[in-house]
């Protein structure tokens, strides 16, 4: 009976250990706000502007990480559809090569930052995201399809 008492002390003492060091327990109370603008601090983001002046060359991979259906909707010419929810389990097989020149966009920002931020945590090096998105794009009147 003393045994069983000792391994049930012992154990718990360790999952209460466990419990209190992992990420989940330190874990902040972020809105997607927050975790936008964390985001940003870590990547490279361009002007819609340079974003255009990029498309079209060799080289250059723009990526629409929307929803397929805002996709089909409209998006830039050449623009490669691969939607945040997806990204991590398809990027390697989409873009293989991770020095390849990316640059993301969403619908106004956000999912693209956060697309970035991830690429570059899966070891893209030459990774930016397009400030304002395809609302930006569409406002500065740039060719779409």
């Amino acid at each position: 009976m003393k045994r069983k008492n000792l391994i049930f002390m012992i154990t718990l003492v360790i999952s209460v250990a466990f419990a209190f060091s992992s990420p989940l327990a330190l874990a902040k109370d972020m809105t997607k706000k927050d975790l936008v603008a964390e985001a940003k601090k870590s990547i490279v983001e361009i002007s819609v502007a340079d974003a255009k002046a990029m498309s079209g060359k060799a080289g250059i991979i723009i990526l629409d990480v929307r929803e397929p259906n805002e996709y089909n909707a409209g998006h830039i010419v050449g623009a490669q559809n691969l939607p945040r929810g997806l990204l991590e389990f398809k990027i390697a097989k989409k873009i293989p090569d991770k020095n390849a020149t990316i640059v993301v966009y969403c619908k106004t920002g956000g999912r693209g930052s956060l697309a970035t931020l991830r690429l570059g945590k899966m070891g893209y090096k030459n990774v930016k995201n397009m400030d304002g998105g395809w609302k930006a794009w569409k406002k500065a009147g740039y060719p779409t399809e």
